[in-house]
């Protein structure tokens, strides 16, 4: 069952019309680029996804949207997650899980709770949840750490829990948690930049932002590093590394949603309180896709 989640997962951009609707069209051409390149799993309705800017009926949308495109193809993970634990239950318990193989749940953010406090929220999560959880530690986004001890207690006392996406760029932290994981539990990269690096010493692959710009690239070097081809890998790594750089140069996924633009897959437009990449970035950006 874990082993859906090896290798390169990406956390699928939302893209908007020039009016901020859904451009159905554009996501369905983004998934089967992606899953034709080489990307192993989608995940749904992430930060990238901009999930909290979407409504109830534009997430189920998107999920059809995405399921019809991938046609039972690759594994799909869908983001479920949020600070108030009784709704996060109950989104779960209401939401048809039938064609997706994992949920996301990302550690509340904004309430800043005790470490007791993440363990009992996804103690709830877990004995809600029909399918298997993926823990999404984000400090950076939720102001909070979710720290090793308390992942790891997770993993060893719920059976459904059998990932996390790790995204707080700690090397140490990540570290840590190969080193007392369970053996059937999985360390994703959440950071685009140190990815390689973590599958090299023992992490499952990666939740990635810019792999599903450059799938093909991407996904091969994660391919490499599971393999523990390091000196090709890394040849992918170095050709990638600026891209990733400016993806986050300013917000995400405005940066993702630019690289898009320029290989024509869809527009660039975000819902506000995000704005589109600056005419600087995307200058960058665009130079930097012509020599790619």
């Amino acid at each position: 069952m874990n082993s859906k989640f090896l290798g390169t997962g990406v956390a699928l951009v939302t893209p908007f019309k020039s009016d901020l609707s859904i451009d159905h069209e554009a996501l369905a051409n983004i998934v089967n680029y992606n899953i034709d390149n080489g990307t192993d799993y989608l995940v749904i309705s992430g930060t990238t996804g901009e999930s909290v800017t979407i409504t109830k009926q534009e997430k189920k949308d998107v999920v059809e949207t995405i399921s019809k495109a991938n046609n039972g193809r690759v594994p799909m993970v869908l983001g479920i997650g949020g600070n108030n634990t009784a709704q996060v239950v109950e989104e779960i318990k209401t939401t048809d899980l039938s064609n997706i193989d994992a949920i996301l749940s990302v550690a509340p953010y904004y309430s800043k709770p005790t470490q007791e406090g993440f363990y009992q929220h996804f103690k709830a999560v877990s004995e809600a949840s029909p399918v298997p959880v993926i823990l999404y530690n984000v400090p950076g986004r939720t102001s909070k750490n979710m720290e090793p001890s308390t992942t790891l207690r997770l993993a060893n006392d719920f059976e459904n829990i059998v990932a996390i996406k790790e995204a707080g760029n700690n090397v140490a932290q990540y570290l840590q948690l190969l080193k007392h994981k369970p053996d059937d539990f999985l360390i994703i990269s959440g950071d685009d930049d140190l990815a390689l690096g973590i599958v090299l010493a023992g992490g499952a692959g990666v939740i990635s932002v810019i792999g599903q710009a450059f799938p093909k690239e991407f996904s091969e070097m994660i391919r490499l590093g599971l393999k523990g081809n390091a000196n090709e890998a890394y040849k992918l790594h170095f050709k990638l590394m600026d891209a990733i750089g400016y993806i986050f140069e300013e917000n995400n996924p405005s940066g993702i949603k630019a690289v898009f633009e320029v290989l024509n897959m869809c527009g660039s437009d975000v819902r506000l309180p995000l704005v589109p990449a600056s005419s600087e970035l995307k200058e960058k950006i665009k130079a930097f896709v012509k020599q790619f």
